[in-house]
């Protein structure tokens, strides 16, 4: 009797591989059948997921904050006006015969003819800082206007123990500070024009009072 012994072989592992591909083809297919129809839309988007979340959260921090409102009026001298016109609508003893906005507005208009057009040149005195300021056109206009009434101010209210004068030149004014404390001669000097131009809480009062029609 003769015994025959089968070895296995790559042709007949490759063979009996194969027959099992469909078998696990479709157990993979029916368990997928056999899972909700949701089940099975979150696996296949499982994958791309990440990319969506990514993309989504990208999307929202571009996105502007809705809701708010510009609060900068875009031009300094128009903001003012618009505080001032707020507070006397928001003021019944409002006597709107007398309201002058136009004076307020060509003070405005000084004071930025002053602030960014004038020349002004420094001196070291006794005891504080003399300076001349000068300026043509509209811009000594406003010179001749604004540094007198300032330096009245600051001497009628002894604003900082200061004293100050003015004088006339061919195209401007010499405005003097001086004090006799140390302290604020390093202080006047330290300031400078415009440093004492801005100094005193007279301004906004003023300002006011201008729309008012009080001066």
């Amino acid at each position: 009797m003769t015994v025959f012994i089968l070895r296995p072989t790559f042709a007949v592992i490759a063979l009996v591989s194969t027959a099992l591909l469909p078998t696990q083809d479709a157990f993979s297919q029916d368990s997928q059948m056999s899972m909700p129809p949701a089940v099975n839309r979150q696996i296949s988007q499982s994958g791309n997921m990440h990319g969506v979340m990514k993309h989504h959260m990208m999307g929202t921090a571009d996105m502007p904050a809705m809701g708010g409102v510009p609060t900068l009026p875009g031009q300094d001298a128009f903001g003012a006006i618009q505080e001032i016109v707020r507070m006397l609508e928001a003021d019944p003893k409002t006597d709107w015969s007398k309201v002058d906005l136009e004076a307020l507005r060509q003070h405005l208009i000084d004071m930025n003819e002053v602030t960014l057009n004038a020349n002004a040149t420094a001196t070291i005195v006794q005891g504080g800082l003399q300076i001349a300021i000068t300026g043509n056109g509209r811009t000594l206009d406003a010179i001749n206007r604004m540094v007198p009434a300032h330096a009245s101010e600051i001497q009628q209210t002894h604003l900082n123990g200061w004293s100050a004068s003015t004088s006339p030149l061919p195209n401007g004014v010499n405005l003097t500070l001086t004090s006799d404390k140390p302290k604020e001669v390093a202080h006047i000097r330290g300031l400078g024009f415009i440093g004492v131009m801005v100094s005193g809480h007279h301004h906004q009062p003023h300002h006011l009072a201008m729309a008012k029609g009080q001066f």
